[in-house]
């Protein structure tokens, strides 16, 4: 990839940049993870969309700009560098988003998309369950075929965004007597149907960022599967490559993160101790950048995320703990306070564990990519 962007590409940047000092709230939103700071996060994605910059790189018809995954990514750097909100409903835009342009129907992406552009329809990740975390194939909710659609039970957890969201997607076993990854059927569901019950997690905070989610008996329509049914977790492959990959954990986020660490480190009187940590902070999230942009590189030219976008995962999900750690060294006893740091330091510990615990990604790698015998150690 040639670094030096060309003068279109400057544009973008250079309007994206002039949106964001105009419009990003002066004064930081709740959390998105309270019914207050939920609404704000709503209305706030309703603002962005309306400038069509809510999801830059989709096709204009859904409320995107057709970008470029180039001009996506420097987007996401202006973002982050802007101190814009969190997206509440990343979970729909970066995961479910990518999944439905490659397995769903036409009618799915006119009926869906839009909306979630303007967060109009939050979406939660109903993916994990009791006894099916890493190993997500142990699933045990079903889908039972009915007329014009399914009936679906059972229990998920640790569902993201779940709390206060509209709609939920995930895998459901759709075949009794199926074993592992086969007779899975993908379906989006509306959190508000009749049978379906929420019940919030509270985090360490009091905050609750993740639910359980019961289904009795949901119906849910035909309308609403993501390609074949009983052909779920090969739709689910996309979901995960991209939440591992690419869109989820964009570069913006850490460079972000590393240019502040820099900014606190030289403050008067910080340890010098932490210098070298400082700097391959700094230089871990310069280098996912320029990973990042050799992905969108391969992407351009016709190829797919496969199972190296668990390297990828590797390496974000470390890179922000260790941010995260060494600025509460750098901040030495006021890092007890509660703030921008400590908090983000606790949602960082998750990093090694959602999306596929790093053991798992470490057996994608050796098997996959590096042609170890499964179980070698």
């Amino acid at each position: 990839m040639d670094l030096d962007l060309d003068e279109r590409t400057l544009a973008f940047r250079d309007e994206a940049r002039a949106w964001l000092a105009a419009n990003v709230p002066a004064e930081p939103l709740k959390s998105f993870d309270t019914a207050e700071g939920f609404a704000q996060h709503r209305d706030w994605e309703s603002r962005l969309a309306d400038a069509r910059w809510s999801v830059v790189s989709w096709p204009r018809e859904f409320g995107g700009r057709d970008a470029s995954l180039l001009e996506w990514v420097l987007f996401e750097e202006e973002y982050y560098a802007a101190g814009a909100p969190l997206r509440v409903n990343q979970n729909g835009i970066f995961m479910l988003a990518p999944t439905l342009f490659s397995h769903g129907t036409e009618e799915q992406q006119r009926r869906i998309l839009p909306k979630m552009a303007r967060s109009e329809e939050v979406w939660a990740q109903a993916w994990s369950e009791p006894e099916a975390g890493s190993d997500i194939a142990a699933l045990r909710s079903t889908a039972t075929r009915c007329d014009g659609g399914w009936r679906v039970s059972g229990q998920k957890t640790w569902s993201s965004r779940a709390t206060f969201a509209d709609r939920a997607f995930g895998l459901f076993r759709s075949d009794p007597e199926s074993a592992r990854h086969k007779g899975l059927t993908y379906l989006m569901v509306d959190l508000r149907s009749e049978g379906v019950t929420v019940r919030p997690i509270p985090q360490l905070d009091g905050e609750p960022g993740f639910a359980e989610i019961f289904f009795d008996a949901v119906f849910v329509p035909d309308a609403d599967v993501i390609g074949a049914a009983g052909e779920g977790w090969r739709v689910a492959m996309t979901t995960a490559n991209n939440e591992r990959g690419l869109s989820l954990r964009s570069p913006g986020r850490f460079l972000a993160a590393a240019d502040r660490l820099v900014s606190l480190w030289t403050g008067a009187g910080r340890p010098a101790h932490t210098a070298d940590r400082v700097a391959d902070a700094w230089i871990g999230a310069r280098a996912y950048q320029l990973y990042t942009l050799g992905t969108v590189t391969r992407l351009a030219d016709g190829a797919e995320l496969g199972p190296e976008s668990s390297v990828n995962k590797l390496f974000w999900s470390r890179l922000d703990v260790e941010l995260h750690e060494t600025a509460l060294d750098v901040l030495g006893p006021d890092a007890e306070l509660r703030g921008r740091w400590s908090d983000g330091w606790l949602f960082s510990l998750a990093g090694p564990i959602y999306g596929g615990t790093d053991q798992i990604q470490r057996s994608i790698v050796a098997e996959r990519l590096l042609g170890l015998p499964k179980g070698a150690r």
